[in-house]
């Protein structure tokens, strides 16, 4: 075999490579004596079939064949003479392979940067330390007694903060509108979640009383056909019920499966803590993501970028034909089907939708109001075992870290930022596909060269969890990743960069810093500048 070096251009190389026609010969004969040795044909005892016989029937399949698997050889044996640490599989290209002729093809291949030797002895960071208050915990028990309120029947007028039981038809002039009936819907009296002066003539009902409504569509009401119009509402009350206390006792711990309300308390604030601990990791991990990209700047393969851009893009675009199909949905929710059941979402004011529950949720669980879009998709990282090794191409979705990801792609695809103009978005893109490949490859190369490795019984934590994302379809799952070492592979990475960025923060010994926990969730803590970093914006 003959390698000649064709061409080299920043981390792209050409080779071309040359086997004799000799040796491609003797491949496809060995071949062919292979299949001899198995095959049956009348009038031949097995293994004495003539060599011209088996190359007349199966010589072009064998050559095929051979010709493959020569080049996959040939090629990760070039490699090795050269010393190559490919970044992604080479790209061949056959020039010559005709049978009696030198078998002579190219190579391109993209190699990994010579990266510097980090020092992550300084790199000045911070890890930041929040405890729970005593009267968050109190707030979090009030919003779950809140939640837990039950209600009752009562033979009085309406007041505000009651609940309603009606029926009610809704008419633009004689006309019934879609989404304009329902049935046994309960209003909450001063709730704001219905269209202005809906609720307002509500009050003072009683169960049994009809009432006819008049009201006005907001202008910019989220289903066009009735935005601005004027609708009639005939209106039945079946029952008025008042709401009780909400009672923050022992009832409120038995009512969600605990035993007295110390017991919730403490659980509670356990919650809480682990999410202000999830954040703080976070923070301190963004940080370091951060100083690393200041400081080491390599060059990194344009394959690797444009791999990672295509990923990026794909969910970019997915994003913004979501929140499309999202607005679709949701002015068809809000008009309702002529046919098709009632969905009072027709009479909810458009804000309610976006806001309820929130009070409900962990002051600190804000930061999953936007996540990364990889989070629902289980086979987007392909992690390889011996990253940059020969015979085992890096691949740059599996030394992409997925906090990396969650964080940067929380702000990428903010609504902002799917509105802008296309190239923008693509420049912008490209920039951060860039940083994530240097930052993947910064930090597969420190696991590689500190011997960090994943071992079989935090991959088996990982399947078990990852089954128990799909209630029911456990074992179905489980088949689905031991029959796939892609998908392994995927849960395999993120469990990788996890240990290399606690051996690198093991080292740069972040300072603690106490903070509150408003400090803590917001943009810019005490010590910052304020101004969210490049990566963020």
């Amino acid at each position: 075999m003959q390698v000649t070096e064709t061409s080299a251009e920043g981390l792209k190389r050409e080779f071309k490579i040359t086997v004799p026609a000799s040796e491609v010969e003797d491949r496809i004969s060995r071949r062919l004596g292979e299949i001899g040795q198995a095959v049956r044909i009348p009038g031949f005892r097995p293994g004495k079939v003539p060599l011209p016989l088996l190359r007349k029937r199966y010589g072009p399949a064998v050559r095929h064949e051979v010709l493959e698997s020569t080049v996959q050889g040939s090629s990760a044996e070039a490699m090795r003479e050269q010393n190559l640490r490919p970044a992604l599989p080479p790209r061949v290209e056959i020039v010559s392979a005709d049978e009696g002729a030198d078998l002579e093809y190219k190579m391109s291949v993209e190699l990994l940067p010579d990266m510097p030797e980090p020092d992550f002895s300084n790199l000045g960071i911070e890890r930041l330390i929040a405890e729970v208050p005593e009267e968050d915990v109190d707030r979090a028990l009030e919003r779950l007694a809140e939640s837990q309120r039950k209600s009752e029947a009562v033979d009085r007028p309406a007041e505000t903060g009651d609940i309603l039981v009606v029926d009610f038809v809704g008419r633009i002039g004689d006309v019934e509108f879609p989404g304009g009936k329902g049935e046994n819907v309960s209003i909450e009296l001063g709730a704001g979640r219905f269209i202005p002066g809906f609720e307002e003539q509500l009050a003072g009902a009683k169960a049994g009383e009809d009432r006819a409504l008049k009201v006005t569509f907001p202008a910019d009401y989220g289903a066009p056909e009735l935005a601005g119009k004027d609708a009639a509402f005939e209106v039945k009350v079946k029952e008025v019920r008042q709401r009780l206390p909400a009672a923050v006792d022992d009832a409120l711990a038995e009512a969600v499966g605990l035993e007295n309300l110390a017991e919730l308390r403490q659980e509670v604030q356990q919650r809480m803590q682990r999410d202000y601990d999830s954040l703080a990791r976070q923070r301190v991990k963004r940080e370091l993501l951060d100083k690393l990209a200041e400081r080491y700047d390599f060059p990194v393969p344009p394959g690797m970028v444009e791999m990672e851009f295509n990923t990026i893009w794909t969910q970019y675009e997915g994003e913004k034909e979501a929140r499309k199909q999202m607005a679709a949905r949701q002015a068809a929710g809000e008009s309702g089907s002529a046919e098709g059941p009632i969905d009072a979402a027709a009479l909810i004011a458009p804000e309610e939708t976006a806001l309820e529950g929130t009070s409900e949720r962990s002051p600190a669980s804000a930061e999953a109001e936007h996540p990364h879009p990889r989070e629902h998709e289980p086979a987007i990282h392909h992690a390889i075992p011996h990253p940059g090794s020969a015979t085992e191409p890096l691949d740059a979705a599996a030394i992409v870290a997925p906090e990396e990801t969650a964080l940067e792609g929380a702000s990428d695809t903010e609504p902002a930022v799917l509105d802008q103009d296309e190239e923008k978005a693509k420049d912008e893109y490209r920039r951060i596909a860039e940083r994530r490949v240097r930052l993947g490859l910064l930090l597969a190369e420190a696991g590689r060269a500190n011997n960090i490795t994943v071992t079989q019984e935090e991959l088996n934590q990982a399947l078990a969890q990852e089954a128990r994302r799909h209630p029911g379809y456990e074992r179905q799952v489980i088949d689905f990743y031991r029959k796939s070492p892609e998908a392994i592979n995927n849960l395999r990475a993120p469990i990788f960069e996890e240990k290399v960025v606690d051996f690198i923060l093991e080292l740069a010994k972040p300072v603690e810093r106490k903070v509150s926990p408003q400090e803590l969730m917001s943009g810019a803590v005490a010590g910052e500048d304020g101004a969210p970093s490049e990566e963020t914006v």
